[in-house]
């Protein structure tokens, strides 16, 4: 037992992912968002009576349930299937065949580890093979992917996956560089350090591609 509690600890403090998708339970869904709110609020009520806070202060008494209503209603709500963005596409008529990228896509997300922030950028990148989608679509699906518990790793993957299945291409990447709070708040505390993920599909595994689309990313454009 306690070999596999040291395993456990050693996979969450290295950030290890285990499983490209999200772990999510068959009936994740049986109840509704107002229930699970309901549940979740007598859990934090009892995880700040066991730390020995008074929940009788006006600065906690709600402490309950805006945890609660956050954890469904806001940073988790990307577990929830029925928020995925729409997959619509348009024709791309105009025949632009050259890559699009969308740079510096603010990523907030949390570490499934520790349940501490991940902040950072997202740069996204796609060759069109006949169809385009919505600019603010991509920032959309990184979104809908940050928002739930997550690994920097399995984030970047879930993004390219996702937009090679709207856009019917291989051809899609994604660079994502943020900061993790559990490494900067905790542990080692390291303020300083950021960790840079990356997932090239189709035509992006070709170095002159690959670089094209890094060379992009270092833009640093005066608006």
């Amino acid at each position: 037992m306690k070999q596999n509690e040291d395993f456990q600890e050693e996979l969450g403090n290295n950030h290890v992912a285990t499983s490209a998708q999200t772990p999510m339970r068959d009936d994740a869904f049986a109840i509704s968002d107002d229930e699970k709110i309901e549940s979740i609020k007598k859990d934090v009520e009892h995880i700040l009576n066991t730390l020995g806070l008074d929940l009788t202060d006006d600065s906690l008494k709600g402490t309950p349930n805006r945890v609660a209503k956050m954890f469904v209603k806001e940073i988790f709500c990307g577990l929830n299937p029925a928020k995925k963005p729409s997959s619509s596409t348009f024709e791309n008529k105009y025949k632009y065949g050259e890559m699009l990228v969308e740079k510096n896509i603010v990523v907030y997300s949390t570490c499934e580890h520790h349940l501490l922030p991940i902040v950072g950028r997202a740069h996204v990148a796609y060759i069109s093979k006949g169809t385009v989608v919505g600019l603010s679509k991509m920032n959309r699906v990184v979104d809908f992917y940050a928002k739930r518990p997550q690994v920097q790793e399995r984030l970047t993957m879930q993004i390219v996956q996702e937009l090679q299945n709207v856009l019917g291409t291989m051809d899609v990447a994604c660079v994502i560089d943020a900061k993790h709070l559990c490494v900067n708040s905790r542990g080692i505390r390291d303020i300083e350090s950021s960790t840079v993920t990356s997932e090239f599909g189709g035509k992006f595994k070709e170095d002159k591609v690959k670089r094209e689309f890094l060379d992009y990313i270092k833009l640093d454009t005066q608006f």
